[in-house]
C-alpha cells in the first residue's frame, strides 16, 4: 500500500465520456449528460484498500441521502487484478452486495477511464454539474483510518448542497488519501 494523494483534476474540466459494466447488474453503464440528474458523484474505489474499506458504510449513506435529490452516483474499480485479485469483478459484486451500494459499481479492466480522470488513489472523488463541468474533487471528508475523526462525507455533502443550491464552492478542497490505483 502506498500513500497517495488525488491529483486535483483542474475545475471546470469536462468529464470524459466512458461505457463500463456494471458488475452487480452486468449492464453496461454509459456516462452522458442526462438531463434526469443536477449532478454526478464519480468515486475511484476498490475492495481491498483500507482507506476505502474505512468509507465504505458512509458511501452507501450519502448515495442514500443524494440519489433522491437527483444526484447520480457511479463508482469504479480500476485496479490491475492480476497483481491485486481481491478488487476481481467478482469479488467487487460480493463487496457491493455486502455493502449495499445502491450506485453502479464498474469496472474499468483497461484503465483508460482513470487515466482520462487522472486518478490517483482510492478513494479519490469528483463531483461533476449538470452540464458535466467538474465542480469538486477530493476527499470525502477529513477522517482516515486510525484518526479517530468519524466518517460524515462533509466534504462532498457541502459541494452537492453548493451545487443543488446553485451557489459556489467557496471552500478550500482538499485532496484524498489513499492507497494508490494499482496499474498494469
Amino acid at each position: 500500500m502506498s500513500r497517495t494523494e488525488s491529483t486535483m483534476l483542474e475545475i471546470g474540466t469536462i468529464a470524459p465520456n466512458f461505457e463500463l459494466i456494471d458488475v452487480v447488474s452486468g449492464n453496461r453503464v454509459k456516462l452522458d449528460h442526462a438531463d434526469d440528474y443536477s449532478g454526478t458523484v464519480l468515486m475511484f474505489i476498490c475492495n481491498h484498500c483500507p482507506y476505502v474499506k474505512h468509507v465504505n458504510v458512509e458511501l452507501t449513506r450519502l448515495s442514500t441521502d443524494y440519489l433522491p435529490k437527483k444526484i447520480r452516483f457511479l463508482a469504479i474499480s480500476s485496479n490491475d487484478v492480476k497483481s491485486h485479485p481481491d478488487d476481481s469483478p467478482e469479488n467487487m459484486r460480493l463487496t457491493a452486495q455486502a455493502e449495499s451500494f445502491p450506485f453502479p459499481y464498474l469496472y474499468d479492466e483497461t484503465q483508460e477511464v482513470a487515466k482520462a480522470y487522472k486518478a490517483a488513489c482510492t478513494p479519490d472523488f469528483f463531483v461533476f454539474n449538470k452540464a458535466m463541468s467538474l465542480v469538486y474533487r477530493g476527499q470525502l471528508d477529513d477522517s482516515r483510518p486510525g484518526n479517530n475523526i468519524p466518517t460524515s462525507g462533509s466534504s462532498i455533502r457541502q459541494a452537492l448542497d453548493c451545487l443543488l443550491q446553485n451557489k459556489p464552492l467557496d471552500f478550500i478542497q482538499k485532496p484524498s488519501l489513499g492507497c494508490n490505483i494499482k496499474w498494469k
